[in-house]
């Protein structure tokens, strides 16, 4: 029992080592042992002559995001296929890992599954990278001895996923920054710019014209309180975001307008749409019962809205009722999904039905992100030429007024 113990308890790392072999030829390599006097006992024994034993760097490295854990599912579920163990494909992809927290989740990982725990158990153990999701269908591959198989689902889910998440991001971006550069400018103009134009015109001594005087007025205003604006401004966006990011209230709240906002509320309301009926026919593919699969289709859709429908559609299905009547119901979902769930019912195919139903809406939402990338340029040009463009004109009137004059 203490051996065990011991044994469980032990942690190994992996230690990168440089050396001599027995022809004198430099060679060097990596290893995992419990200390670096393992790593040299166990190189003298193969007859090489250490001269530098060092453990691998884990600490420090950039957070772990979705797309290193598409990334990870991706390369565990081919290296699986091929048949190569479990534990050396984790040590294969950790030594792969640029990033040294994945490196060090994936060794957290693997420590847990030599000491005998299951892979879903140790994946439950970090529920910040690997949702239930996740947890589910690796248990449901490890019971059904189709791991590989479901992993290769996972990651064609994620990949899916990290996908629609990135072309929302490229949509957004774009607007988002050239607000923030087109305030940077008005601020440079009305901080800076205006100030010596205003000396100027008072060395004129003339009447200025009624849009000149607003723009001096809105100059001196942001000279003597810059301070206030760009601290309201960037304090009102912090606290906006964290009340967002920590109260469910006010996520539901934003969640409901978002999907009312005009243009790009359809993208986002067609992005959890193809997320949902993904994830359910991820899960029902794996041989997941309906109503535990419902469990995690809600926060898989990311949308408050529809977590909610979720949770009607699985007391309503619980009860006995039809998965299509029951998304009927809570009328939100549109009637090419009711259509393609109600056929996958009465054919018995409802996963391959709703992989389809996906499929539409993720190239839906690829060709709405085209659609408002080319909408929003010549949008966005307009604003920022009427907003420089009125300032620079107004500061100018007055010059053009006095060479009517001369």
């Amino acid at each position: 029992m203490a051996t065990a113990a011991a044994a469980k308890g032990a942690k190994d790392f992996i230690f990168e080592w440089e050396g001599k072999d027995r022809n004198g030829k430099p060679v060097k390599g990596e290893l995992r042992a419990g200390g670096e006097a393992m790593v040299s006992a166990t190189l003298r024994r193969q007859g090489i002559l250490v001269n530098k034993v060092k453990k691998r760097r884990s600490s420090g490295g950039s957070a772990i995001k979705q797309k290193d854990i598409a990334i990870f599912t991706r390369q565990l579920a081919t290296m699986m296929r091929a048949g190569v163990p479990l534990l050396q494909a984790f040590d294969i992809v950790a030594r792969g890992a640029t990033n040294p927290r994945l490196t060090r989740l994936l060794n957290e990982i693997r420590q847990d599954v030599e000491t005998g725990t299951s892979l879903s158990a140790a994946f439950r153990k970090h529920p910040m990278y690997f949702d239930a999701l996740y947890c589910n269908l690796s248990e449901a591959g490890e019971a059904g001895g189709i791991l590989e198989a479901l992993l290769e689902r996972l990651a064609v889910y994620q990949e899916k996923t990290v996908a629609i998440k990135n072309k929302i991001k490229s949509a957004l971006t774009y607007p988002v920054a050239v607000m923030v550069v087109a305030f940077i400018v008005v601020a440079v103009i009305m901080i800076w710019v205006v100030p010596a134009f205003k000396d100027v015109f008072q060395s004129f001594g003339a009447d200025l014209p009624a849009p000149t005087l607003v723009v001096i007025a809105m100059s001196e205003f942001f000279v003597k309180f810059w301070w206030a604006i760009f601290g309201g401004i960037g304090g009102g966006i912090y606290f906006f975001f964290q009340t967002w990011r920590r109260s469910v209230t006010m996520q539901k709240r934003m969640d409901r307008i978002l999907l009312k906002i005009p243009v790009f509320g359809d993208l986002l309301f067609k992005s959890a749409v193809a997320r949902w009926t993904r994830t359910l026919s991820t899960m029902f593919a794996a041989g997941v019962p309906l109503v535990e699969s419902l469990d995690s289709v809600g926060g898989a859709s990311g949308n408050a809205v529809f977590a909610e429908a979720t949770e009607a559609i699985q007391r309503d299905v619980s009860t006995g009722s039809a998965l299509t009547t029951a998304m009927t119901t809570t009328g939100i979902f549109p009637t090419m999904v009711l259509q393609m769930a109600s056929i996958g019912e009465e054919s018995g195919s409802l996963d391959h039905m709703l992989g389809k139903a996906a499929e539409f809406y993720e190239d839906e939402v690829d060709e709405a992100v085209k659609a408002l990338s080319s909408l929003m340029e010549p949008f966005i040009i307009v604003i920022l030429g009427g907003l420089i463009g009125g300032i620079v004109v107004s500061m100018y009137m007055p010059i053009f007024k006095l060479g009517q004059v001369v």
